[in-house]
């Protein structure tokens, strides 16, 4: 009868491993199909749906618009620090300048030419003056003159105007 009791007990712990076994294995199959089911997802429905949204809008939009392209802004990698003389004393000016573009070609032309681009905005800027950078009429001069020198820069090599503006994103003068 002893030696019943002692089969009764390694029966039941041997049961229990086994059941822990099982609901070990049953878990990592679970967290497993979870796993598949959340990283494998699909992202063709969402890219059909962006696709569907950009011909629908261009299939509203006048065909002048579709050839020109979105609107597309090309940072300049670096604000611009330049000494400016003044009325009593020099200045020194930091701005900050965003190129707006028309399609993404326009965008890709503009990155490609930044040296050229950066160059151009230094001798325009460089020639004004802290009384005319303190007045909005003076900065809005200086933005016109900096997109016509660009825009020559540009069709000189390119062919074609490029920049669509010159925008002041940043400007600090001291």
């Amino acid at each position: 009868m002893a030696e019943d009791v002692n089969l009764e007990i390694e029966d039941t712990g041997k049961s229990k491993k086994k059941l822990i076994i099982i609901i070990a294995v049953v878990a990592i199959v679970v967290a497993a199909g979870a796993g598949y089911f959340l990283f494998s997802g699909d992202d063709a429905p969402a890219e059909s749906l962006a696709d569907e949204t950009t011909v629908a809008n261009n299939a509203a939009a006048p065909s002048s618009s579709a050839e020109v392209g979105s609107a597309l802004y090309v940072a300049m990698p670096r604000p611009f620090v330049f000494n400016v003389p003044g009325a009593s004393r020099d200045r020194i000016v930091q701005i900050k300048v965003q190129l707006l573009v028309r399609g993404e070609v326009n965008e890709e032309t503009a990155k490609k030419h930044i040296p050229l681009i950066e160059s151009t905005l230094l001798s325009v800027l460089s020639t004004t003056t802290a009384d005319e950078l303190g007045t909005s009429e003076g900065k809005e001069t200086v933005r016109v003159a900096a997109l016509e020198k660009v825009q020559s820069a540009l069709n000189d090599v390119e062919g074609s105007k490029v920049i669509e503006r010159v925008l002041f994103t940043g400007f600090v003068m001291q």
